[in-house]
């Protein structure tokens, strides 16, 4: 299953490379910040039928539908273009973001970049992985980690505090990114580009087959309550080593209490 759902999301994002995002519809969702091009649609189109003949029990949950909530058993959750603004703007760092789930646990993750020809991927068990090769969470403290973090930019009532903890993580870390890309974040974690990563809320598409993968790699990842994360809902994502992740969980802590 792992090997087909890979095939299926690499021969994908070819719609993706081959775009032509001067002449590509683009339409507005819930705001200015948020977008939908015709790309998302015709990749999720794709995926869903390749995955649904792969196993035609499952669910499929998807960003660009309008979902059911997820049930118990087989679910495919699909992220089409995880970095969609960054697509359309022509900067080289979105993906397709898949996760097999099973009664609301991630079974496989897979994470294609198709600029790079980089595929992530992990299922339960096994280990993660980088085009064919074993990947691991670095195993450092907060202090000299490189921090990603996500804007919330759906959800502005989470601006105030994404920024102010920012601030607090950049004091205390090496240095803080902001990419574009939750699922992509993710694995940098799991590869150890990124030494951590936090956002104050991501939808269960952006983080489920990411999840898989820093687990696989060695890391952890819970909400910044030190919760797990629920694919049921929408929640917060903070992903690192267990020395990184509880540091920023006390940094998170000490704002939280002023």
């Amino acid at each position: 299953m792992l090997s087909e759902i890979m095939a299926a999301v690499r021969e994908t994002g070819r719609l993706i490379r081959q775009a032509d995002i001067s002449k590509m519809a683009i339409r507005q969702k819930t705001s200015k910040r948020d977008l939908c091009t015709a790309c998302d649609i015709e990749v999720q189109a794709q995926l869903f039928d390749k995955l649904a003949e792969l196993m035609p029990e499952a669910q499929f949950i998807g960003e660009e539908q309008k979902n059911q909530p997820m049930s118990s058993g087989w679910c495919f959750v699909v992220d089409p273009i995880d970095g969609t603004s960054n697509f359309a703007h022509d900067f080289h760092h979105s993906c397709i973001s898949v996760a097999l789930v099973k009664d609301n646990t991630p079974v496989i993750g897979v994470v294609y970049n198709p600029y790079l020809d980089e595929l992530f991927y992990a299922e339960k068990g096994s280990g993660a992985y980088l085009n064919g090769m074993p990947i691991h969470v670095n195993r450092v403290g907060l202090e000299d980690s490189i921090v990603g973090f996500g804007t919330c930019p759906y959800d502005l009532e989470y601006m105030q505090d994404t920024f102010a903890l920012a601030q607090r993580v950049f004091e205390k870390s090496m240095d803080i990114r902001r990419t574009g890309s939750g699922a992509l974040d993710l694995c940098y974690v799991a590869s150890g580009r990124l030494d951590m990563f936090f956002e104050l809320i991501l939808r269960p598409w952006d983080y489920a087959a990411g999840s898989v993968i820093v687990t696989e790699a060695g890391g952890k990842i819970t909400t910044v309550d030190d919760q797990p994360v629920n694919l049921r809902r929408d929640c917060s994502v903070v992903a690192g080593c267990e020395q990184a992740h509880a540091e920023f969980l006390k940094v998170y802590s000490d704002y939280k209490q002023g």
